[in-house]
């Protein structure tokens, strides 16, 4: 956090200016979570959303199509302009003025889901996931029966105002009715969706996600009061990224040594830098198998897991120091030197 945060705040709090105010406690919550501390994170989210600390009691054990789902998950980093958005999804939800569907979309790995659960972690809510496996129906009509009978099970919700709702994957059974390759049973499904969403109590919110936006039925877009794209990852906002999601886990494997420097080169070796999610993968994968008794075992283990075959030559042409390929590699910096210069 810096000084700059506190400064905001009171200069925030004289000039009355609610929104920005509460937008600055936003981002020092952020702060706070991201360096590991949840609790004061999530004791700054609870007073801003007016609620107690305790997680509301709701009994849906005989609900058929939605589940309750754990949200303390670790979240994946976003970048200032996805982030501003997310911001903004959090100031409607405690407006609490009916601005409550939002459909996420982008590519997997973007941070869609993981957001969602976030979301409902920070405003201390329950989170709800839809089953779609157990809707979708091979019996003419019943799919468009689950999606109402599901929709009813939303309706009788208790205290629909401490419930968030994930639809996980929306386009399973929301595709573009006029699709020709399209089956019409969907074109019912998704006219039954279309009549829930409608139907829908703004006291509960709705995240759906999609990574097939183009697909989508424009009439189903209309539904959503607001759609966040999680596309907009710059090469250089994966590359920080990727050193946020590392620190994390070096944290947790206090044998791994750290040479960010040499991390950044892999990183950027990657053509492309791939999304947040996979970013996450190769890293604790890296970590996970790698040697205990070799602190930077872990970064030969995540560069040869994108670089299969890769020469002397190779590494040195993409820059890597001696030192560098002596770490990659485990051939000495001597040797690495003599086959360099061909003797």
């Amino acid at each position: 956090m810096k000084k700059k945060n506190i400064l905001n705040l009171i200069k925030y709090h004289v000039e009355k200016n609610d929104s920005a105010f509460r937008n600055e406690a936003y981002e020092i919550a952020r702060y706070f979570d991201q360096n590991n501390d949840a609790q004061l994170s999530e004791y700054i989210m609870a007073l801003l959303a007016d609620v107690n600390t305790f997680s509301p009691q709701i009994n849906v054990t005989n609900f058929k199509f939605i589940k309750s789902v754990n949200v303390q998950t670790d979240s994946l980093p976003l970048p200032d302009a996805i982030k501003d958005q997310i911001i903004g999804v959090l100031n409607a939800i405690e407006h609490n003025v009916g601005v409550n569907k939002f459909l996420f979309v982008g590519a997997p790995g973007t941070g869609k889901t993981e957001t969602a659960k976030q979301i409902a972690r920070i405003l201390n809510r329950k989170l709800f996931v839809v089953n779609f496996d157990i809707i979708i129906d091979s019996r003419l009509g019943q799919t468009a029966k689950n999606i109402a009978l599901m929709f009813d099970e939303l309706a009788n919700i208790p205290q629909p105002e401490e419930a968030i709702i994930l639809m996980d994957e929306i386009d399973s059974i929301a595709m573009d009715r006029v699709n020709q390759n399209d089956l019409r049973e969907m074109g019912r499904a998704t006219s039954a969706v279309f009549k829930g969403l409608d139907e829908l109590n703004d006291k509960l919110v709705l995240i759906a996600t999609t990574n097939l936006y183009k697909s989508f039925d424009k009439a189903l877009i209309r539904r959503f009061d607001s759609v966040i794209d999680f596309s907009n990852y710059s090469q250089e906002d994966l590359s920080l990224i990727a050193d946020s999601i590392l620190n994390k886990f070096l944290a947790k494997f206090k044998f791994a040594g750290r040479n960010i420097h040499l991390f950044r080169k892999i990183i950027k070796s990657m053509k492309p830098i791939p999304y947040p999610g996979e970013l996450r993968n190769l890293i604790r994968t890296s970590l996970a198998f790698s040697s205990p008794e070799d602190e930077f075992d872990y970064l030969r283990k995540l560069y040869f897991s994108i670089n299969k075959q890769t020469s002397l030559k190779d590494l040195q042409a993409q820059g890597f120091t001696l030192r560098e390929i002596e770490i990659l590699t485990g051939v000495s910096k001597s040797s690495v030197s003599r086959e360099l210069k061909g003797i």
